[in-house]
């Protein structure tokens, strides 16, 4: 069996934001040179999240405004945890929803993902580097 291990750094200059990262894990995966196996891919902090769907920016204005419905942002002082002196529950409830990480079979060399599937990394307190972990294990 072999194995990758890569760390992506995750910047997202506003405060919210979707990153498509299937591009850059697709790259992971050739360079890992496994041709059967699975890739994990995982955002370590506990305020973003990786998930799949489509990539169509109507989609991603949708996901904002319902995140937004569940868990608003404003006002601040309406969850306990800001009580600690963050400005941030919402980003954690937000993660929640949408999930922490995601995996893909790799077949042939590829993500084995379907028509439309591609992999995004969901920021939700953004503003600061953050990490996402790409680990593909296989033959």
């Amino acid at each position: 069996m072999k194995s990758l291990t890569e760390y992506l750094d995750m910047e997202v200059p506003s405060r919210r934001g979707f990153v498509n990262l299937t591009p850059r894990v697709e790259e992971a995966v050739e360079r890992s040179g496994i041709s059967e196996g699975l890739c994990l891919v995982n955002p370590m902090h506990i305020t973003a999240s990786v998930f799949i769907n489509d990539d169509e920016p109507g989609l991603h204005s949708d996901y904002e405004g319902w995140l937004e419905g569940i868990a608003p942002h404003e006002p601040t002082g309406r969850y306990k945890h800001n009580d600690t002196g963050e400005d941030n529950a919402d980003a954690h409830l937000k993660r929640q929803v949408m999930g922490r990480e995601v995996v893909v079979a790799i077949t042939g060399g590829r993500l084995d993902l379907g028509t439309w599937e591609r992999i995004f990394y969901g920021e939700f307190d953004g503003m600061r580097t953050k990490r996402v972990l790409v680990k593909i294990i296989g033959e």
